[in-house]
């Protein structure tokens, strides 16, 4: 068993380091066409419920100012499917979670040319009704194949044990891809802060399916880590692209299935613990200023509500990189002492 877990260590760092060197390889090619054809996002100046976003667009007027393009998340995207397709393509483990992370790299990748090559004014980009459809097909399709092909039909509750749930696991499948895929994408808002957290969650992720046996979604897991880092190296204060919706979908969508795919899927909120929190203050500011017309926050999600308390962008950024880090480290445990491991 020890010589087994060693192996897939080790295999698990050559995928990391593969989609590393490869996407490091992708991103010169990337920054010439983005800067050549001018992949500029275009900053949002209305919110989803219609008035004008004045906090938000004087915050990071300077950033709009300096032009940097969006849509980096597409490098990473193609060196985690070539990495996973030649060395760590598998039926009953990495297919669905790439197909998840194709999907939602699709969807982004509709929003993003739209923001950047459409003529639409305000929030530039698919409506934020059609991108929730869009991904709550995705994860529907997702779930039935967990179901029927994979035959998945409980899901595990830590210091219970497995609660059956037969075919209602396909709507639970949807959720956690749904939520997980627009909290991520929520959270993409400061330099280095989702890389930096993605890492961080998939990492947690990884060690659980390597002491699970799973070393098929370890392996991913740990392919989206090397991905990541090479991200972060250009994507880290100041950045010199963004991961755009084609990355953040992709990689928030991945993240749901393989939190299915461990069958921890109560961990997913825990693990994540700050895309829960940057997806519910933007939950919260709008009911509110729906039913009590008043904000909660000065902006959201929280962390532009910070931003505009006079918190400096990289602040925020590596604290929350801390609290990431220890919400994993207890992700983790509770799958030891919760019954997860076997």
């Amino acid at each position: 068993m020890a010589d087994k877990m060693t192996d897939g260590m080790v295999y698990m760092l050559i995928l990391s380091v593969a989609s590393f060197l490869f996407a490091m390889f992708l991103t010169p090619i990337y920054t010439y066409f983005a800067y050549k054809h001018k992949f500029w996002k275009r900053q949002r100046t209305t919110s989803v419920t219609g008035e004008a976003l004045k906090v938000m667009t004087k915050l990071h007027a300077k950033k709009f100012t300096r032009r940097f393009p969006t849509m980096a998340g597409i490098v990473g995207v193609l060196a985690i499917t070539t990495v996973t397709v030649f060395c760590n393509l598998d039926r009953g483990q990495t297919w669905l979670i790439l197909a998840a992370l194709l999907g939602g790299s699709a969807i982004g990748l509709i929003d993003d040319l739209i923001n950047v090559f459409g003529s639409g004014k305000g929030v530039a980009g698919l409506r934020s009704s059609v991108k929730f459809a869009m991904i709550s097909v995705l994860g529907l399709m997702l779930g039935w194949f967990f179901y029927y092909k994979l035959g998945w039909d409980a899901v595990n509750v830590p210091f219970i044990g497995e609660v059956p749930l037969g075919i209602g696991i396909i709507p639970v499948f949807a959720f956690a891809v749904v939520a997980t895929g627009n909290a991520v994408n929520i959270s993409d808002g400061l330099d280095g802060l989702a890389g930096g957290l993605l890492s961080m969650a998939y990492g947690a992720f990884g060690v659980i399916a390597l002491v699970q046996g799973n070393y098929g979604i370890a392996g991913f897991c740990f392919t989206v880590i090397g991905a990541m880092l090479a991200y972060l190296w250009f994507n880290i204060y100041p950045a010199r692209f963004m991961m755009g919706d084609v990355g953040s979908f992709a990689y928030g969508a991945g993240l749901g299935v393989v939190a299915m795919m461990t069958d921890t899927f109560f961990l997913l909120p825990i693990i994540g613990v700050l895309f829960v929190v940057e997806a519910g203050s933007s939950l919260i500011q709008i009911l509110s200023k729906k039913f009590f017309r008043r904000k909660i926050f000065i902006s959201a999600p929280i962390h532009h509500h910070l931003e505009a308390r006079g918190w400096e962008e990289t602040k925020i950024t590596m604290r929350f990189w801390v609290i990431g880090a220890i919400a994993g480290f207890i992700g983790v445990v509770l799958a030891f002492g919760g019954g997860m491991i076997k």
